[in-house]
């Protein structure tokens, strides 16, 4: 090879580590760097979202000051995705050893075709499960026996495949959304299905179910309020139709008659679940974006009802707090998310897609403090002979705060819990696979499943 194509090779490869330097620093999940925006809302403001190419510092006016968390409280039941219908539980009691107790493989992993993305549920003794090709599992609490497993995928109708939905439990029955465009609701104790709903589009998000209905987004952005008795579709509701979107799926928020639905295209729509009928909306996006992954508005972390707000982030840079009964915004912050925020006491925490777990004040906005989670988590990838070799960072999910730490699971197979008030690391579990499903809590222990299709109880 002659020394001009030595070196324009050199050039060409330098290029392209460079333009993908760029793209990492954009791509969801936290695959790569920071590039969350440094603002600080004051009280009663709302901040500017345009200057994004900074990074969130904290609140002078809040140094050294500490903050209310409420103490833990026993968690008797996980029925819904967020385990409530608020999609909150603030504070529970679980793990105060954060040991593994056990593992079981509860069916397939992700794979080419199909993904485990649906969170766990627990009642009546029982863990409710959706692993990745459409199969819901009953497994005991307590020791991890499978008690029941019913594949609720019609092979002659979705021949073509599908994946995602979940589970949700009330009244004695498990509710099941799926990827296989379908709504079912099974008895709890002996899995028989007692009724099963067809739709025309994928459904990749879980189910809320509260009172006399059971609801549930597509990937077309149509929610549904199917009845949860005869599973007969009593009102329907179509948001802004968006093709881009990421790989989670969120799920409605329900207080009262009063349903908050997310959708793909960054709105927040607040409806009357008795009807339909829509009360108002807002829509969480920026006004100006760098990128083509920032033009992805999903709201893939579930909205969160909390104290008469409700709290919610968007994949296009938007953390807003909205009061439920105006939809008008409190605060926003730029903030690009995935996962549910979690207020609770007198703060919300949230972590960003790079990587950053974000506390700030619940009234204001206002940032008491933020931690890079990926420190010292830097991997470097693929690539030939050194050449194209890129660096990736770990995809978070949750938090979730138990017995006093917020526990996190990330893509490298790790259980992580961070002291409340200070983000500092506490203790690391490794889980042996993947994990992108924030944990729940039910009876004094934790459940993670992975990505490999196994429930891990943490105790």
């Amino acid at each position: 090879m002659n020394r001009v194509l030595k070196v324009a090779l050199i050039c060409g490869v330098a290029a392209t580590m460079a333009s993908c330097g760029t793209v990492s620093r954009n791509l969801p999940f936290g695959l790569g760097k920071k590039d969350d925006a440094k603002a600080t809302a004051s009280a009663g403001e709302r901040i500017s979202v345009l200057e994004f190419e900074q990074q969130l510092a904290p609140s002078a006016a809040l140094s050294g000051r500490d903050y209310f968390l409420p103490g833990p409280q026993a968690a008797t039941a996980w029925t819904q995705p967020g385990g409530t219908s608020e999609n909150l539980v603030e504070h529970v009691i679980a793990a105060p050893n954060f040991q593994i107790a056990w593992k079981r493989s509860v069916g397939e992993g992700s794979a080419r075709v199909g993904n485990v993305m649906a969170p766990i549920v627990a009642a009546d003794g029982k863990i409710f499960v959706l692993d990745g090709e459409s199969t819901v599992s009953a497994v005991s609490a307590d020791s991890g026996d499978i008690l029941w497993k019913v594949n609720v995928k019609d092979a002659e109708r979705d021949r073509s495949g599908g994946f995602g939905g979940g589970v949700a439990f009330a009244g004695g029955k498990v509710f099941v959304s799926s990827g296989y465009r379908s709504v079912t609701a099974l008895d709890a104790a002996t899995g028989a299905v007692v009724w099963t709903q067809q739709v025309d589009s994928p459904i990749h998000g879980a189910p809320t179910v509260v009172g006399a209905h059971v609801f549930v987004v597509d990937v077309d952005s149509q929610l549904f309020a199917f009845d949860v008795n005869s599973g007969a579709q009593d009102w329907t509701y179509r948001g802004i139709a968006e093709p881009a979107r990421v790989m989670r799926a969120s799920s409605p928020a329900v207080t009262g008659n009063t349903v908050i639905a997310p959708f793909s295209s960054g709105q927040l729509v607040a409806l009357s679940a008795l009807n339909g009928q829509p009360l108002w909306e807002q829509t969480l996006s920026r006004t100006s974006r760098t990128s083509a992954l920032s033009e992805v508005r999903d709201v893939a972390g579930r909205p969160v009802i909390s104290r008469g707000m409700v709290y919610g982030v968007s994949h296009s840079g938007v953390l807003s707090a909205l009061d439920l009964r105006s939809g008008q915004p409190k605060w926003q912050l730029p903030v690009t998310g995935v996962n549910a925020p979690l207020p609770v006491g007198d703060v919300v925490f949230i972590v960003s897609t790079s990587g950053e777990l974000i506390t700030a004040n619940r009234d204001t906005g206002q940032i008491y403090w933020t931690r890079e989670l990926n420190e010292g988590r830097k991997r470097k990838v693929g690539g030939f002979l050194n050449f194209g070799r890129r660096t990736i960072y770990p995809q978070w999910s949750g938090p979730l705060l138990a017995s006093n730490r917020l526990v996190m699971v990330n893509s490298y197979g790790e259980a992580v819990a961070f002291d409340p008030k200070t983000g500092v690391a506490q203790t690391t579990l490794k889980l042996g696979a993947p994990a992108y499903i924030a944990p729940a809590a039910y009876n004094g222990a934790l459940y993670v499943l992975t990505d490999n299709g196994q429930l891990i109880c943490i105790r």
